[in-house]
């Protein structure tokens, strides 16, 4: 459940007044400051952040490094089995949304769309695909990563890698982008993708369309322009955004 909330949160949020953080140690019964030292040992372990030169605490134990590996080897059982712990633990009913904002803390609201059966028939996939989101979107700052649109309702954790194709990705935070509605219909169609600069490529048919206004202000507005990604967060994988380019992107 650590795991789960540490792939929620940035490296500088890690810290006692980090409201995700109060909340989980009350939960708990434990200090907020025992919490944070736990998820900075975490992080001493994330390959993520050592790319990008970032550094936790150097207290990680052997089971800290046996937890870490056992979690990772496959996140399309123990992400779904986290996030369903998490919900249990805020007791979080059947036909309720669960979210970890950084901002406000771990709340949970009723679903407005979903029938408590239809849920409980995919939980598992629904569970994964929840773990998803508040990862990915959190890993960007709440916004999208083209707009810097923070209207959480109207972003989307997309798949760089398909979610159909590519099954051993799925809930890794890395094949995710924090894309409004538009952007991410847009780059699952390859009219959009990103270079290894993470800088935005429009596609010949969606250049075809800047003479309109709203495809001017939407995509030739930012094109060129990098990923707005915050410095402590993990970085998408550019292998994906590079095999993106290769099978999805249109070129004509």
């Amino acid at each position: 459940m650590l795991l789960n909330v540490y792939h929620k949160l940035t490296f500088g949020q890690l810290h006692a007044r980090q409201p995700v953080i109060v909340d989980l140690a009350k939960k708990l019964d434990r200090g907020a400051n025992s919490v944070a030292m736990k998820l900075c040992n975490l992080a001493s372990l994330d390959p993520a952040l050592q790319l990008r030169g970032i550094r936790g605490l150097p207290g990680a134990s052997a089971l800290d490094r046996s937890v870490w590996t056992e979690f990772h080897a496959d996140l399309n059982e123990t992400a779904p089995a986290s996030e369903e712990a998490l919900r249990k633990l805020f007791k979080a009913g059947a036909t309720a949304d669960l979210e970890v904002l950084p901002k406000v803390g771990i709340r949970t609201r009723k679903h407005p769309n979903l029938e408590s059966t239809e849920i409980l028939a995919t939980v598992k996939q629904r569970r994964g695909q929840e773990y998803f989101r508040d990862a990915v979107l959190n890993n960007f700052g709440g916004r999208c990563g083209v707009t810097g649109l923070a209207l959480r309702e109207l972003l989307t954790a997309s798949h760089i890698l398909p979610w159909s194709s590519h099954p051993e990705e799925r809930l890794n935070v890395q094949n995710g982008l924090s894309l409004s509605r538009l952007h991410d219909a847009a780059f699952d169609r390859g009219l959009i993708a990103f270079d290894d600069s993470l800088r935005l490529l429009l596609s010949p048919r969606l250049k075809a369309e800047l003479d309109q206004r709203s495809a001017a202000e939407n995509f030739g507005a930012y094109a060129g322009k990098p990923l707005q990604i915050p410095d402590d967060a993990a970085l998408p994988e550019a292998s994906f955004l590079a095999r993106h380019r290769t099978d999805i992107f249109r070129k004509n």
